[in-house]
C-alpha cells in the first residue's frame, strides 16, 4: 500500500510545481489566453464601445480581446497556437475585453 503512495508522490509534486509556478508569474489578477492583445491606445474604439478608456488607463498595461480564462494547470484547457496567454488584472464582460494585461511565459 505504501509503495502505491510512494509512486503516485513524485506526479502530485509535479502538478503542485506547475500550479505554484503559473500562481506565481501572476499574482496580481488571473491568467487568460486572448485572441488578441493590443495597446489600450489600439484597442480604443473596442474601449469606448464599452466605456472602458478610463479604466483601461488606470490599469495600465495592454488589453486582451476575446479571452478565455486558464483554469487548471496541466487539464489541457491551455491556450491555443493562436492565442496569447496573459496575466489581466481586470476581466470585462465576460472575457470579451480584458485590462491590464501582461503577456507571461507558460513554459518557464
Amino acid at each position: 500500500m505504501f509503495a502505491r503512495g510512494f509512486a503516485l508522490l513524485p506526479l502530485a509534486l509535479l502538478a503542485s510545481a506547475s500550479h505554484l509556478e503559473a500562481r506565481d508569474q501572476c499574482n496580481t489578477g488571473s491568467i487568460s489566453c486572448c485572441n488578441q492583445v493590443q495597446s489600450a491606445q489600439q484597442a480604443n474604439q473596442v474601449l469606448s464601445q464599452y466605456n472602458l478608456v478610463a479604466a483601461a488607463a488606470a490599469a495600465g498595461g495592454n488589453v486582451g480581446l476575446t479571452c478565455t480564462p486558464v483554469t487548471v494547470i496541466g487539464t489541457g484547457s491551455g491556450c491555443h497556437a493562436t492565442q496569447q496567454p496573459v496575466c489581466c488584472t481586470g476581466n470585462q464582460f465576460n472575457g470579451l475585453v480584458n485590462i491590464g494585461c501582461t503577456p507571461i511565459n507558460v513554459n518557464a
